[in-house]
């Protein structure tokens, strides 16, 4: 064989069996999430797989099942867990029956603005961290819905106006606010509330203004109560046996661009609040801030809520409180 052939042959076998090779070290990573993609959630998350696969030169690909299409909302976090998927996304709050750290952030009016809904994620963080370690979970980052408020098909006024109503509820505070104030909780996932709606399984729900755009609230109801409850939070999360199996330096691209999909996240429900609350107005939603004596009325519960949640949560809520306070 001529020796420039020779050569060239030699350099096409180097070059395919580094073409397998990379190939081979690449990783794809599954991650469901259980919203829809116009949800501001959603399009960070695809921001923050975008920007993995950058850090990374491609070495992890992430790829997002949005709107609960490949896992539902339910079996996100123990799907995670066993390994059925790597990576997901999940309301905090719904691990409540686990733990009651996990709905730190949903107890009412414990932290109703942006700045006292970050300084309670501090003083919280340390300790979900650890309880999630222990299932061989690693939580990547948490990111804030809009304020939750209370839309209805009437003018909300008193507390007795929510009297027998059929309360859409997705986590527990959202139920136990319900019974407290003698309405019928129900468990909705967010692609099925205008079906639930048009077929009166609920007449009214607790979520934030982004929800009620997203799932164009004006089509099914006449009112938004802004009564800011609580800020709950989504968070992402990964196997912990996956991330092990990543390369030091892609583990860490994974890391930064984590913590950068949680203050650009930050930064986009503060936006979406009043993106949202615009739309809602735009298309006929009647807002409107809660009376006193609906403000009185609620407090008062969120004061019982409060209360259960600390006997619940124990020596841990005791600690996140006290940090809470301290800062």
């Amino acid at each position: 064989m001529p020796t420039n052939l020779l050569l060239k042959t030699a350099l096409a076998v180097v070059m395919s069996a580094s073409a397998v090779t990379s190939a081979l070290a690449a990783t794809s990573w599954d991650m469901p999430t259980p919203y829809g993609d116009r949800t501001f959630h959603t399009v960070n998350i695809r921001a923050f797989a975008d920007d993995v696969s950058e850090r990374t030169g491609g070495d992890l690909t992430i790829n997002v099942h949005s709107n609960g299409s490949l896992i539902g909302h339910a079996e996100i976090k123990n799907s995670v867990r066993r390994g059925i998927v790597p990576s997901g996304e999940l309301i905090m709050s719904r691990l409540a029956n686990e733990n009651a750290i996990f709905d730190v952030d949903s107890v009412p009016f414990l932290a109703s603005n942006y700045d006292e809904a970050w300084a309670l994620w501090q003083a919280s963080k340390e300790v979900i961290t650890e309880e999630l370690a222990k299932q061989r979970i690693r939580l990547l980052f948490a990111v804030p819905w809009p304020p939750q408020g209370l839309y209805s098909q009437k003018e909300l006024n008193d507390v007795s106006d929510l009297r027998n109503l059929k309360i859409r509820a997705y986590n527990l505070a959202s139920e136990r606010l319900s019974q407290l104030v003698h309405a019928v909780p129900t468990q909705i996932e967010v692609p099925d509330i205008p079906t639930a709606f048009s077929t009166g399984r609920v007449d009214a729900m607790m979520t934030s203004p982004a929800t009620g755009a997203d799932t164009k609230a004006w089509d099914y109801l006449s009112h938004f109560n802004h009564t800011q409850l609580w800020i709950p939070k989504n968070m992402v999360i990964v196997n912990e046996q996956a991330f092990s199996r990543l390369s030091p330096e892609v583990q860490q691209a994974v890391l930064d661009a984590a913590e950068a999909a949680e203050k650009r996240g930050w930064e986009m429900s503060q936006a979406e609040t009043q993106s949202a609350i615009q739309v809602l107005k735009d298309n006929g939603i009647q807002v409107s801030e809660p009376s006193e004596a609906l403000s009185s009325a609620l407090k008062e519960s969120g004061d019982i809520m409060t209360q259960e949640w600390l006997e619940r949560a124990g020596a841990q809520g005791q600690a996140i409180l006290q940090r809470y306070a301290a800062q």
